[in-house]
């Protein structure tokens, strides 16, 4: 395959399309309010991709955007993504967030320490709203702090974050921490 190539496909909040190359997925768009804007959207993008079937990649990505999207869980943790030409901060971000697990949230407050650049907190949000992996590196799980989860996630069409969550049944960050997550440790036993 030389180039970029993308798909439409349905899902139960409308047609989505996925684009990628030879190096992985390049980007995900959830749907607009009619197909046409959604392929409009893409073609700005990626002008230069054709509508194709599937690679064996791309497939794997569709279907766990499929079940995320009806209430399922999804893994991609074996979905390739295309990361060249995003800043390397930026990609740092994108590894992490796609470790927060299904129907949790934390904030960019917590990404950004986690990072261990505590006062990024701006990149960090800077990152998510340039995200082109929309769902398979769940930007939606990442929100302002205080929760703030109205704004539309990128490459979302009319799609908000809140309705992506609501979707997961996310709880709130507040119920586990991001060091929670990522270093689970034992809790401690207690005598008796």
């Amino acid at each position: 395959m030389l180039g970029r190539a993308y798909t439409i496909f349905d899902t139960a909040i409308g047609r989505c399309a996925i684009a990628w190359g030879e190096a992985g997925i390049v980007g995900v768009q959830l749907p607009e309010a009619r197909e046409i804007d959604t392929r409009r959207r893409l073609f700005h993008l990626y002008p230069e991709a054709r509508e194709t079937r599937p690679t064996p990649n791309a497939e794997a990505a569709i279907e766990g955007v499929v079940a995320l999207l009806r209430g399922g869980m999804a893994d991609f943790a074996d979905v390739m993504l295309d990361m060249g030409g995003i800043p390397v901060f930026d990609q740092r971000v994108y590894q992490l967030i796609r470790r927060i697990p299904h129907g949790e949230t934390r904030t960019y407050n917590e990404v950004a320490a986690k990072l261990g650049t505590p006062s990024a907190v701006r990149s960090v949000a800077h990152a998510l709203l340039h995200n082109p992996f929309v769902v398979i590196v769940p930007c939606h799980r990442a929100l302002e702090t205080g929760g703030s989860a109205d704004q539309m996630s990128p490459h979302g069409g009319l799609i908000s974050k809140r309705r992506l969550l609501s979707i997961e049944g996310a709880v709130s960050s507040s119920s586990k921490t991001l060091m929670d997550v990522l270093l689970p440790i034992a809790p401690p036993r207690l005598p008796g």
